[in-house]
C-alpha cells in the first residue's frame, strides 16, 4: 500500500493513474501539449466541458504539478495554461494510449 497526500494506493500505477483519472484531465493535457492555451480556447476545443468542470480540472492539474498558469497583468486579464516539465514527461504515455485507440477503433 502506498500513501501520497493522504490517499492510499494499491501500487504505483494506481497512483500515476490518479493524476489523469476522469474524463477531462488527459484531454486537457493533450491540448496543452500543442502549446499554451487560454481558458476559453480550452473550453472551445474540449467540446462539452462546462466552465465549472474545466476550472476544477485545471486547478487539480495545477495542484498536482502537471500544468502551470500564467496570469498577465493586463486589462482585461489574460491567463494561459501550459504543461510543466512533469506534465511533458507524462504526455508520451497519453500519446501511446491515443495511438492504441486510433489503431483499434479508427472505424468509429
Amino acid at each position: 500500500m502506498l500513501n501520497h497526500k493522504g490517499k492510499k494506493y494499491v501500487c504505483h500505477l494506481d497512483l500515476g493513474m490518479d493524476f489523469i483519472r476522469g474524463k477531462w484531465k488527459a484531454v486537457i493535457m493533450c491540448h496543452l501539449n500543442e502549446g499554451p492555451k487560454r481558458f476559453l480556447e480550452l473550453q472551445r476545443i474540449t467540446c462539452g466541458v462546462s466552465q465549472k468542470v474545466l476550472n476544477e480540472k485545471l486547478t487539480e492539474l495545477e495542484k498536482d504539478g502537471l500544468i502551470f498558469k500564467t496570469a498577465y497583468p493586463e486589462v482585461p486579464p489574460r491567463v494561459e495554461y501550459e504543461l510543466t516539465d512533469m506534465g511533458k514527461e507524462l504526455f508520451p504515455a497519453l500519446d501511446i494510449l491515443q495511438k492504441w485507440s486510433v489503431k483499434h477503433f479508427s472505424n468509429l
